[in-house]
């Protein structure tokens, strides 16, 4: 109980010094209000990241496996994936066949063009040759008008699906459906606009928003694909059966290719678990970076803190020795300083979590997703109070340890 007073007078003492020094206190905060503000943006930035890379590769499909040339992520000899024989359309017809209990199997294929319409150009385009069933192996669909049908495919018809930054950017407020626009030198006839799913690109993947989606057969007429390499996405039954589905498409997949028992595979088989790994050990490496490069303006914010509890320490002395002298311990002189350093801190930090909570809206406005999470605001003001219970340590200990008859000499 006699404790508990001692920490509740600590606490009152603390405050009062605190409220008595306002300017000192104020500049004190300054270097804490900056680190903090830099930890928690550095963390809703990585959180925004990780929020808009998972967004963007719903679309991708987490019961798909994408039979591709080379694989998405190159670990191994590049020269050997790279001397790999293109995937064609008459072997994805081929595993189509063969994978009855398979929900899907869809060819595509991409090129690059220019596009426009009247006026309005935009360069390097990604055009994406597919077929009807691209909407079963992704979770993308069209936000008005329609996507393509078994009839656009059959008749080779010079119809497309635009993504939602195609749209605002090149018809601008037109209604796009059943407008021709020009892909490279070739009209096309706007059926859908597909709704907005984003970007994969931090691992150069494609965005969503502007890829043009063109019949398969269409594609190759216009613009050739004797030369292309395609890739083939194969929906699994179930989620539960991907691991003995995937080898199921590998041996159908040898089969098609003619490969013997001692012979690599000249294919690859990729996941969106690939591109999520991968994200993971990559960010995991950025966000320590950035939180080791942050934390120093923390450090020095804490050293400022530290030198003001010295300055305390020693304008206070009489003060200490008299407290001594009545009776105070040395555990209670100790608790009183490191009572306002962490105040002062725990200030800082509250303010910089405003600060950042600004910063944050600034960011998911103008970049991408992002916001403040309760697991981040807990953690800064953890860290705002160990930085003063760190800062005021030394010159706690310093205050405690006073003799209280050289304490009261001082003036």
């Amino acid at each position: 109980m006699r404790y508990l007073y001692e920490l509740r007078e600590s606490l009152r003492i603390a405050l009062a010094a605190i409220k008595a020094n306002k300017a000192r206190g104020v500049l004190t905060t300054l270097g804490i209000i900056i680190g903090i503000v830099a930890v928690v943006t550095t963390m809703t930035a990585a959180n925004g990241l990780q929020n808009s890379f998972k967004e963007s590769i719903s679309a991708v499909g987490s019961d798909v496996l994408y039979v591709t040339r080379m694989p998405w992520i190159i670990t191994g000899n590049f020269f050997e994936y790279r001397n790999r024989e293109n995937l064609t359309l008459k072997e994805a017809q081929k595993l189509a066949a063969r994978l009855s209990e398979a929900k899907a199997v869809n060819p595509s294929s991409y090129t690059q063009r220019d596009i426009k319409y009247r006026a309005n150009l935009m360069e390097a385009v990604t055009v994406v040759g597919t077929t009807d069933k691209y909407i079963r192996v992704s979770n993308a669909l069209p936000e008005y008008g329609r996507f393509l049908i078994p009839q656009d495919v059959q008749y080779k018809r010079n119809v497309c699906v635009i993504g939602s930054e195609i749209q605002e950017k090149l018809f601008e407020n037109t209604n796009p459906i059943n407008k021709r626009m020009k892909i490279g030198r070739y009209y096309y006839r706007v059926v859908g606009v597909m709704e907005k799913q984003g970007s994969a690109g931090f691992f150069g993947g494609p965005n969503f928003d502007r890829q043009i989606i063109v019949p398969i057969t269409a594609f190759i007429k216009t613009f050739g694909g004797a030369n292309r390499s395609f890739s083939i996405s194969v929906k699994a039954p179930s989620q539960e059966e991907m691991a003995d589905f995937e080898y199921a498409v590998i041996g159908e997949m040898r089969k098609i290719r003619k490969l013997k028992p001692t012979e690599k595979d000249d294919f690859s088989i990729n996941q969106m678990n690939t591109l999520m790994n991968a994200y993971n050990s990559v960010m995991g490496v950025i966000v320590m970076i950035g939180l080791v490069i942050t934390s120093v303006s923390l450090f020095v914010g804490g050293i400022g803190v530290m030198n003001i509890m010295f300055v305390s320490v020693t304008e206070r002395t009489r003060e200490i020795g008299i407290r001594k002298a009545i009776g105070a311990k040395k555990r209670a002189i100790l608790s009183q300083f490191l009572f306002e350093s962490s105040v002062i801190c725990l200030i800082g930090g509250v303010i910089g979590l405003l600060v950042a909570y600004g910063v944050t809206a600034l960011i998911n406005n103008l970049m991408m997703p992002a916001s403040i999470s309760p697991f981040i605001m807990a953690v800064a003001l953890l860290v705002s109070i160990l930085t003063g219970v760190v800062s005021g340590i030394i010159p706690a200990i310093k205050a405690a340890r006073l003799n209280p008859i050289e304490a009261l000499r001082y003036e």
